[in-house]
C-alpha cells in the first residue's frame, strides 16, 4: 500500500431487507486503499462487489441498506452522512464509473453539458467556463474532435466513446478515489485495452486511487497491486496481486485462477485444460451455514459446514478466510 490510508472499510455489513427480515448480503468486509493505489475486487456476479462500491458513494437504495461497520474517507466517517453532505463528496472527492454508460448517462442531454455540470456543481464555475472545461475533459480522455463531440447525445456515440465520456465525468474534478465497476463490460478487446490504459494513465497523472471491480482476473492482474476476492458477500482472500496468481490460498481463489486460459506451448500441446467451479453463487436469502463456499468446495469437511471460518493472516500482508487454506 502507498502511504497513508485514503479509504478504510471496517466490518462492513450490507443488508437485503425483505419485509421485516434483514439478510446480510455483505458481511464483515474490511479493506483499505492507499493514496494512489489500485485495489482490485474480483468474484463472480452476485458476490457483492457492486453493492459494496455503491455503499462507499452513498448510492444504495431500498431494499439494500448499510447494516453495520465503518467507512472512513480521509479519516472521516462517511457511512452516516446526510444526502446533502454525500452529494458534495460524490463526483468531487469520490467518483464512479458505472457498468453500463447508456443507463448512467442522461439520454436527453448533450454529453458536454453532463461533463460541464460537474464543474458547475463542485467547482463553482460558470456554465461558459464549464463548457470550455468539458471540451478539455473530452480531449484528456482521447475523444477525437472534442469541440464537436460535446454537442452529441449519448445515443450518437459508440460504446467505447460513451465509456470515455463516463471517465471524463468521473475524473473531471480530479477525485482522490475512483470506483470503476466493470468499466470494460460489453466493449471489444481493442477498446477494452484502450479504456484500461486511459484509466491507468489518468490515475497516475492525477494521483487518483482506484477500486477496480471485475470478474475478469486477467484485467485485475494487469491493473492492480493488491487483490480482494469476494464470494457470497464475504472477502475470502486479500493479498498482493502477484501472490494471488502465484500461490492462491482460498479454494475459491484457486478455482478462479485455474479457470484462466493459458497461452503458449502448454496450451498448444493440450497440457492445460480449463477447469470450472461446480455450482453457482447462492442467493442472499439462502446462504449456507458455516463457510459460504462449502457447497462448492473440494476441500470441504465437517467444520466447514458447522463453523464460519475466521480471518487468518498470511505473509506479505495477506488475509484468508478458510479452515483449510494450508
Amino acid at each position: 500500500m502507498s502511504g497513508e490510508a485514503l479509504l478504510e472499510v471496517e466490518n462492513l455489513r450490507l443488508d437485503l431487507i425483505v419485509g421485516a427480515r434483514r439478510f446480510p448480503a455483505v458481511k464483515d468486509v474490511s479493506f483499505t486503499i492507499g493514496r494512489g493505489e489500485t485495489l482490485g475486487l474480483v468474484g463472480e456476479s452476485g458476490c457483492g462487489k457492486s453493492i459494496t462500491a455503491l455503499s462507499l458513494i452513498g448510492l444504495l437504495r431500498h431494499p439494500l441498506a448499510i447494516g453495520g461497520g465503518t467507512i472512513r474517507f480521509k479519516g472521516r466517517e462517511i457511512q452516516n452522512l446526510s444526502a446533502g453532505e454525500m452529494r458534495k463528496l460524490r463526483g468531487n472527492a469520490i467518483s464512479m464509473i458505472f457498468q453500463e454508460p447508456m443507463t448512467a448517462l442522461n439520454p436527453l442531454s448533450p454529453v458536454g453539458r453532463q461533463i460541464a455540470e460537474m464543474f458547475v456543481l463542485h467547482k463553482g464555475a460558470t456554465w461558459h467556463e464549464a463548457e470550455a472545461k468539458a471540451v478539455e475533459a473530452l480531449a484528456n480522455v482521447r475523444v477525437p474532435a472534442p469541440d464537436r463531440r460535446v454537442k452529441d447525445f449519448p445515443h450518437q456515440l459508440s460504446g467505447g466513446m460513451r465509456q470515455r465520456v463516463m471517465i471524463a465525468i468521473a475524473l473531471a474534478c480530479r477525485p482522490d478515489l475512483l470506483l470503476a465497476d466493470e468499466p470494460t463490460t460489453a466493449l471489444d478487446v481493442t477498446v477494452q485495452a484502450e479504456i484500461l490504459d486511459l484509466i491507468r494513465d489518468l490515475s497516475a497523472a492525477q494521483g487518483t486511487a482506484v477500486l477496480m471491480i471485475s470478474h475478469d482476473l486477467g484485467l485485475i492482474a494487469n491493473m492492480c497491486a493488491r487483490v480482494g476476492v469476494m464470494y457470497a458477500g464475504r472477502l475470502v482472500e486479500q493479498r498482493p496481486a502477484q501472490e494471488v496468481f502465484r500461490t492462491p490460498s482460498h479454494p475459491y481463489t484457486k478455482g478462479l485462477v485455474a479457470s484462466l486460459p493459458l497461452l503458449g506451448a502448454r496450451a498448444r500441446h493440450g497440457r492445460h485444460k480449463l477447469k470450472e467451479i461446480t455450482g453457482v453463487v447462492p442467493a442472499v436469502t439462502a446462504f449456507p451455514d458455516g463457510c459460504r463456499f462449502n457447497p462448492r468446495c473440494y476441500a470441504r469437511t465437517e467444520i466447514c459446514v458447522a463453523q464460519d471460518p475466521g480471518v487468518t493472516a498470511l505473509p506479505h500482508d495477506g488475509l484468508v478466510r478458510c479452515h483449510h487454506h494450508e
